[in-house]
């Protein structure tokens, strides 16, 4: 399955054409991904949120709802809409339906990457991608970000959601150590202070990579 889907990454990168910069942003579920990219975004890069591509585009796809529905009826409402909190029982519980839907999700999500990043060519990029190490996509981007966080504060953002803790736990355990991501990155951000903080880090960041080229 990984092998799979980072062939078709590679496949895609290989037609777009060039870019400035491309920042793959990943962390921890948790972490804070989503507050840096917003920063990264304010900085002046485009920003995309593979989560929202995954939750408005793909999961609303027909084809792909008519895969979900096959294997788990369940989780489809009268109204056709994937649950989400349903599915996710289902993949965090069982590795491979978990592996299932990522060989389902995760090609329509690098297609949409191609489809956005064409739109700008000669812009700097930030992604969102959640999976970038455990998806072995790290030598797709010029550099890697991974945001981190304690996991109490991170359990606890989690459970801010609404997430039990038992549930939360089961969907980390789920996902590469933060440990191993942090030494697989680039880069490293710490979210475990203030969203100014944080926001500062972004910045020097970016400064520090404009100044380079």
């Amino acid at each position: 399955m990984i092998c799979g889907n980072l062939a078709q990454a590679q496949s895609l990168i290989a037609f777009i054409p060039y870019y400035q910069m491309i920042l793959g942003l990943t962390g921890s579920m948790g972490g804070g991904k989503s507050t840096a990219a917003r920063f990264f975004e304010e900085a002046g890069l485009r920003r995309i949120d593979s989560d929202r591509i995954v939750r408005e585009e793909v999961l609303t796809d027909p084809v792909v709802v008519a895969r979900i529905a096959d294997r788990f009826p369940d989780v489809i409402a009268g109204d056709q809409q994937v649950c989400r909190q349903q599915l996710a029982r289902h993949v965090f519980s069982n590795d491979i339906d978990r592996v299932w839907l990522e060989e389902l999700v995760l090609p329509q999500v690098y297609e949409r990457w191609r489809v956005e990043l064409s739109s700008a060519p000669a812009a700097d990029w930030v992604i969102e991608a959640p999976l970038l190490f455990e998806q072995g996509l790290e030598n797709w981007f010029d550099f890697t970000v991974c945001v981190a966080t304690s996991s109490a504060n991170q359990l606890a953002r989690l459970i801010e959601r609404g997430i039990p803790q038992s549930l939360a736990e089961q969907r980390i355990s789920k996902q590469l150590p933060l440990a191993q991501k942090l030494e697989k990155a680039d880069f490293v951000i710490s979210n475990d202070g203030t969203p100014e903080a944080l926001r500062m880090q972004v910045n020097h960041l970016v400064n520090r990579l404009s100044g380079a080229r």
